[in-house]
């Protein structure tokens, strides 16, 4: 939680700042690839991308645990927005691959195993956010939300097998949990995800902030309702 408030202290302007040294980093610093020539660059985006929202899912199971064991409410909370920032770079992992694919395989889309595990996350935690929204409060409805989020969580280490394991369409830059890069191509990945992380924390730390206030303008209100 310490980390949750520093980022909510974190000036925007470093966030911004990362994510220009990223950019250089993946357009400048790393070289062309071989066969896919400059239209690989969005690797840097997507394999980030797709790094966080796992991250930011493990944060929702443990969250959703630790509510569900009765640490106290303000666990649900912190999973409730690590769900809403989750979603988001999975969005942006299933576009960018699809960008991608498109100018590497000639389609949008094609249902090899990771590319079905990760559309399959984004559903499970779509419905996850649908109920913990429906929720308004009431704590049965938070903790079968809760519970939701723990089983979703099986898909996440699917997803991490299938990028280690199997033989998809995926270009092979991962083999078993070796990456296979130019190193200047690893060292501009590594800068990017730490980039795409620091974005993701900074985003959760406002949003827990906003969810926060919402809290408190909704017992005022209560308070005093005539």
């Amino acid at each position: 939680m310490t980390l949750l408030r520093w980022s909510a202290r974190l000036p925007g302007a470093v966030v911004y700042g990362a994510l220009l040294v990223g950019l250089f980093f993946a357009f400048i610093y790393a070289p062309p690839e071989a066969y896919m020539g400059q239209v690989y660059r969005i690797m840097y985006f997507h394999i980030s991308s797709a790094w966080t929202c796992l991250v930011a899912f493990t944060v929702v199971f443990v969250s959703s645990l630790l509510y569900l064991l009765g640490k106290g409410d303000h666990w649900d909370l912190l999973a409730h927005c690590a769900g809403e920032v989750g979603l988001l770079f999975t969005t942006i992992t299933l576009l960018s691959g699809s960008i991608w694919g498109r100018a590497v395989w000639l389609v949008w889309w094609t249902w090899e195993p990771l590319l079905t595990a990760t559309l399959i996350l984004w559903f499970l935690y779509a419905g996850y956010l649908l109920i913990r929204s429906a929720a308004q409060g009431d704590p049965a409805r938070m903790r079968l939300s809760a519970v939701w989020a723990v089983l979703s969580y099986v898909d996440v280490p699917i997803i991490v097998l299938a990028v280690a394991m199997m033989r998809g369409l995926h270009p092979q830059t991962i083999e078993g949990f070796n990456i296979n890069l130019d190193p200047r191509m690893t060292l501009s990945l590594f800068i990017n995800y730490a980039a795409v992380m620091l974005l993701a924390l900074y985003l959760l730390g406002r949003r827990v902030q906003l969810a926060k206030t919402a809290e408190t303008v909704a017992a005022l209100k209560e308070r005093f309702r005539f």
